[in-house]
């Protein structure tokens, strides 16, 4: 009876310890935004472990009559505070910033209103130096360090923010490479075949961009990042110096499809990726006036076109974990960048040509891509609260209507 008391009392304190080292072990630790790939080979986005599939719009809310310089951080009529309720009447939860602010602050307040009370997440971004005067130098360290500063200084400052989603690195920067925009000089490219020109660049600059990602996950483990990629251009050199890029970030117009592109990303650099620009205008070059209907058109098509290929479906090759559109609201400086006399005008005059956007196409010289009407929201001089008053377009109510289809993300 002794033997058989001992032998329980025992049993018992092994059980008690065995308990109390599960209660007290230290959990594995789990990031706040996280990408997972799925058995199956798709890829999903996880946000505080709840699958999250990015509905979004780049958002810079220039007032009619600023430009270029428009800082959000800054603008003291706080647009986010009446653009935060239409965008989550239409089912948007994420916004695309392009940089931070020179007022961390003001910034600070913008991303904690959108997450808090409406439940929008933040995407920031850096340019890495690219729209520099002078051009950018990726080839020289001292740039080099200067831009991976202020990179590091920025992800210090915003990372706490509970709606923060994750940074991304860069916008169209390989475009340089061939010396296309913003060309910058390297040494050991000089003499070179375009070719060979082209692919010394590359891999230095996404060297470069591998070598601040890392920095970035040794102080920040909860948010991912990304590369800022124009089309797909060049990736084959990053998928050989970028291991530390957490997806890309794809800037892209093609109409009303993406095509090959998730297949193709899949061969040449297995990543997931999320489109962070892409979009259509509401002005129809042709017929020369606003075409909402258009906008509506290639807009569903193409929000069509990622939810296919995402991981919330088995039709597409599953790797897109969502996009920001191109964009929120109209921006009246674009066409005329650098007159602010042309500032307070909505320009009709189409910049660039893209025989993708078909319905319009036959304009003159081809010209159908008009910079200062891609907003889902246009903007009028009229001001309510000292905020340029906002009308949603009718790509914005079908988008409504497509997300509120979808109930699994």
């Amino acid at each position: 009876m002794k033997r058989l008391k001992l032998l329980l009392i025992i049993v018992a304190i092994l059980a008690a310890g065995v308990a109390l080292f599960i209660f007290t072990r230290p959990k594995p630790y789990v990031p706040k935004v996280v990408i997972k790939m799925l058995e199956d080979g798709r890829y999903q986005l996880f946000v505080r472990e709840k699958p999250y599939f990015i509905k979004g719009v780049c958002y810079n809310p220039t007032p009619i009559g600023e430009g270029y310089d428009y800082d959000l951080g800054k603008d003291k009529f706080e647009p986010w505070l009446v653009d935060a309720k239409l965008m989550q009447e239409a089912g948007i939860n994420t916004i695309r910033l392009y940089r931070d602010s020179e007022d961390p602050e003001g910034l600070k307040k913008a991303i904690k209103h959108l997450y808090e009370n409406y439940g929008i997440r933040t995407i920031l971004g850096h340019w890495l130096g690219f729209w520099n005067y002078p051009q950018p130098a990726y080839a020289d360290p001292e740039f080099r360090e200067r831009i991976k500063k202020e990179v590091l200084d920025m992800v210090n400052t915003y990372k706490d923010e509970e709606g923060m989603l994750f940074w991304v690195l860069g916008n169209e920067n390989n475009y340089s490479f061939s010396g296309r925009v913003n060309s910058w000089y390297c040494q050991e490219a000089e003499g070179k075949d375009p070719t060979t020109a082209i692919n010394i660049k590359a891999k230095i600059y996404y060297s470069f961009v591998n070598e601040i990602a890392s920095a970035i996950h040794e102080i920040d483990p909860d948010h991912p990042v990304g590369l800022g990629n124009g089309e797909l251009a060049c990736l084959d050199m990053a998928s050989e110096v970028s291991p530390e890029i957490d997806f890309v970030a794809v800037l892209m117009y093609r109409g009303r499809s993406f095509g090959n592109t998730f297949n193709f990303l899949k061969k040449i650099f297995n990543k997931p990726l999320v489109f962070v620009e892409f979009g259509a205008d509401a002005y129809n070059s042709y017929k020369k006036e606003e075409d909402e209907e258009m906008q509506a058109f290639f807009l569903e098509s193409q929000w069509k076109d990622l939810y296919k290929h995402s991981g919330f479906s088995l039709d597409g090759a599953g790797n897109c974990l969502g996009g920001t559109m191109f964009e929120w609201s109209d921006e009246w400086w674009k066409h005329n960048s650098d007159i602010p006399a042309g500032w307070r005008e909505h320009d009709v005059d189409a910049g660039w040509s893209s025989g993708s956007y078909y319905l319009d196409i036959k304009a003159e010289k081809n010209l159908n891509m008009n910079e200062e009407w891609f907003g889902i929201v246009g903007i009028s001089e009229e001001k309510e609260a000292g905020i340029n008053k906002r009308t949603p377009r009718a790509a914005y109510y079908k988008l409504k209507e497509f997300w509120q289809s979808k109930k699994d993300f």
